[in-house]
């Protein structure tokens, strides 16, 4: 347990040493006050151990990528779903795509016209579902980004349930160098 541990503490020092902003991991590793141009602060504030913010121009861009990665998480897992079912079982049914996700058949239908619109898949009457270009790529995109974050949560002694749930809503919120980054410490401990 003890081994597990030092692990994910060092696979996050080192995701967060890489990542981060200078300021903002100076603060994290040595409690340094971070400069932010922008601030308005009175001097005589008090300083609250772990409340600092980030410069103005991080802060929305952080926000903004979090939007971003919201508008089109639900898109790439019923893609990515998809693409499972058609690599795994040969098909992809609504009625299975409704009892993996958890949900309605109705909400299925609305997102496959969705997918459809955006020419992600195509489907037929009383047929299975259809990657189209387009959405394979997609598919194939989301689910290197989706084994990248499940493999490094379980490098770090994460149970595999609780990976497989966590890895679900990482993906979508995980920048490239992030991932490159999880993806060079899974290798390395897998030795």
């Amino acid at each position: 347990m003890l081994r597990k541990n030092a692990l994910l503490f060092q696979g996050l020092y080192q995701i967060l040493s890489q990542v981060l902003s200078n300021d903002y991991y100076h603060y994290l590793r040595y409690n340094l006050p971070m400069t932010d141009s922008n601030s308005h602060a009175s001097s005589s504030a008090p300083s609250i151990p772990g409340d600092a913010l980030p410069p103005v121009e991080q802060h929305a861009q952080q926000y903004a990528t979090v939007r971003n990665a919201h508008e089109t998480e639900l898109i790439e897992d019923y893609v990515e779903l998809i693409g499972d079912l058609l690599m795994h079982r040969g098909e992809a049914r609504a009625a299975d795509i409704a009892s993996r996700m958890a949900v309605s058949q109705a909400t299925v239908s609305k997102m496959i016209r969705r997918l459809n619109e955006l020419e992600l898949v195509t489907s037929k009457p009383y047929r299975s579902l259809f990657l189209t270009e387009a959405g394979k790529k997609m598919a194939e995109t989301s689910r290197a980004r989706h084994d990248i974050v499940l493999h490094f949560l379980r490098a770090l002694g994460v149970t595999d349930a609780t990976a497989r749930i966590d890895a679900e809503g990482m993906e979508h919120h995980v920048s490239d160098e992030t991932l490159a980054i999880m993806q060079r410490f899974t290798e390395q401990h897998q030795k």
